[in-house]
């Protein structure tokens, strides 16, 4: 019988009984089976989705802890010649919804050559790196920034049906305006 995670905690100050290395994408869960870095599987079943930080611990039924760790990903850091320019470049990917990780003096996105190509046109200086890859919560909560449909009513987007009934209320209830295009 496969063990179950059923919650996730700071992690234990005594030994955990593995790790789990997951990247950014894997680390957004309710319900998957994992398996930990050293081939013991698990089924993670949580009440509710939610991103599993670098340093959490997963409480296995039996008392034990699984360690959950970030996995090194393709990013390309993003730097600038000013503080206020950097702040711009931060507007230009906010502006797209991207996720974006934000350190001292420097920004880090997923690797991607079309907003690599935009950002070098607005003057940034770009570095590649391999790193673990934790972008900011958004302003709705902790965790995953959304992709923002710009349907504001179910009747006019076709893609309603694919969504929890949560999510269309969010969607409806929004209250913000901006350019499209």
């Amino acid at each position: 019988m496969t063990l179950r995670a059923l919650s996730v905690s700071s992690a234990p100050a005594g030994l955990c009984a593995g790790t789990v290395t997951l990247d950014h994408d894997a680390r957004w869960r309710r319900r998957a089976a994992l398996t930990t870095d050293d081939g013991a599987p698990f089924l993670l079943d949580l009440a509710e989705a939610r991103e599993l930080r670098d340093g959490e611990a997963l409480m296995l039924e039996d008392g034990r802890h699984v360690l959950v760790r970030a996995a090194p990903e393709r990013l390309t850091a993003i730097g600038a010649e000013t503080p206020a320019k950097l702040a711009r470049l931060a507007w230009h990917l906010g502006n797209r919804h991207l996720p974006v990780a934000i350190e001292d003096g420097r920004l880090l996105i997923r690797h991607d050559h079309v907003v690599e190509d935009m950002l070098r046109g607005l003057g940034a200086s770009l570095t590649a790196v391999e790193a673990p890859f934790q972008p900011e919560g958004g302003a709705y909560g902790h965790g995953r920034t959304h992709a923002h449909a710009h349907a504001h009513s179910a009747h006019d987007d076709p893609n309603s049906h694919l969504r929890e009934p949560a999510q269309d209320a969010h969607l409806r209830d929004r209250d913000h305006r901006h350019p499209h295009g």
